[in-house]
């Protein structure tokens, strides 16, 4: 008799791990040993489901580098023992912790499939239940022996998507997340439909690397109509500052004021990578495609190409924390790692 596909559930907080108490109608962290007792509907899938929780689940606006850390370790001590993972995370800052541990893991050969609910878990109308059951649904997927998601991935409200391409559009509708210039790897109907041709390169027998180094010298900086000086060499003077996420309009058009120019020079000269990034919800930057972004250009700043915010501030962190020497940077920055 075959094995059942072992799945480890890690609860960091977040409301889908919320229980309304129906006295006083306040919100209280869930026992998710009790997990398979509120969710009966679990039994029936076809995998052993072992659950693991943060000592104190927190708020994921409180997320930060500690924390990521902190699920990279669990998955690395039990990555021999399960055969896929399910991460339950708050919706607010989920798009960057699935992207900053889509590149802690290289070499990824199993699901770490990220996901969470925009109402609790014991709510009437929760959309909790669907999207932990399907999220570990997908990550049982099994073909050959072989795990069919190789990589981290993001479900909410019938998608999967690959989670470094992922970005939080509403703070009330259940479909909250979009990945706009990235199909996705998988849709919930009727039928679970994976879609094969855009899931990431199987690793192979390559072994697997994580890199849990994050630099946290970095800055994100938008540019709106009427920035100032001031507040750009504020941004550029940073004590220890070692990147800038640049928001720029459109295509990645930016002020061609000289002042504006002039500090981007100087960041570059003080050894601060600059990235260019647009504020669009969808597109890439294309610089020198408009003469707003042909300065950006011939200064020597990054290309963001078609990654998302939270993809690109991650990467920053990621690639500060390897060491990645100045000259090979910006190649290196602008070469898609996981997919991103």
């Amino acid at each position: 008799m075959q094995n059942k596909v072992q799945i480890l559930l890690i609860y960091t907080g977040g409301t889908i791990g919320m229980i309304k108490d129906p006295e006083t109608g306040a919100l209280k962290a869930f026992n998710f040993k009790k997990l398979l007792n509120k969710i009966p509907e679990l039994k029936l899938l076809d995998c052993e489901i072992d659950t693991i929780s943060f000592e104190e689940p927190i708020d994921s606006s409180n997320m930060n580098v500690k924390y990521w850390q902190q699920i990279a370790v669990i998955v690395e001590e039990n990555y021999s023992k399960f055969d896929g993972f399910v991460v339950l995370h708050g919706s607010d800052t989920m798009s960057y912790s699935a992207s900053a541990l889509s590149f802690m893991f290289e070499n990824l050969t199993k699901p770490i499939i990220f996901t969470g609910s925009q109402l609790p878990i014991g709510d009437l109308r929760t959309d909790a239940k669907e999207n932990l059951i399907t999220a570990i649904q997908i990550a049982s997927l099994q073909e050959k022996g072989e795990a069919v998601i190789q990589e981290v991935g993001l479900y909410f409200e019938y998608k999967l998507y690959r989670g470094n391409r992922t970005t939080k559009i509403s703070a009330e509708h259940f479909n909250a997340f979009a990945s706009p210039n990235f199909p996705e790897l998988a849709e919930s109907g009727v039928h679970l439909r994976v879609n094969k041709d855009v899931l990431l390169k199987k690793a192979g027998n390559k072994a697997l690397k994580i890199n849990k180094n994050f630099d946290q010298n970095v800055v994100i900086l938008k540019v709106f109509p009427g920035i100032n000086e001031k507040v750009v060499d504020a941004v550029v003077n940073i004590s220890g500052l070692k990147g800038i996420i640049l928001e720029t309009y459109g295509s990645g058009n930016a002020p061609t004021e000289e002042w504006f120019v002039a500090k981007l020079k100087e960041a570059i000269e003080k050894r601060i990578h600059v990235v260019n990034v647009t504020q669009c919800t969808g597109g890439a930057v294309a610089m020198g495609q408009y003469e707003t972004s042909t300065q950006l250009r011939e200064l020597g700043i990054i290309s963001g190409f078609d990654i998302t915010s939270e993809a690109a501030i991650t990467k920053l962190m990621y690639l500060l924390g390897q060491n990645v020497a100045f000259n090979v940077f910006k190649t290196i920055f602008e070469t898609s790692l996981r997919g991103e």
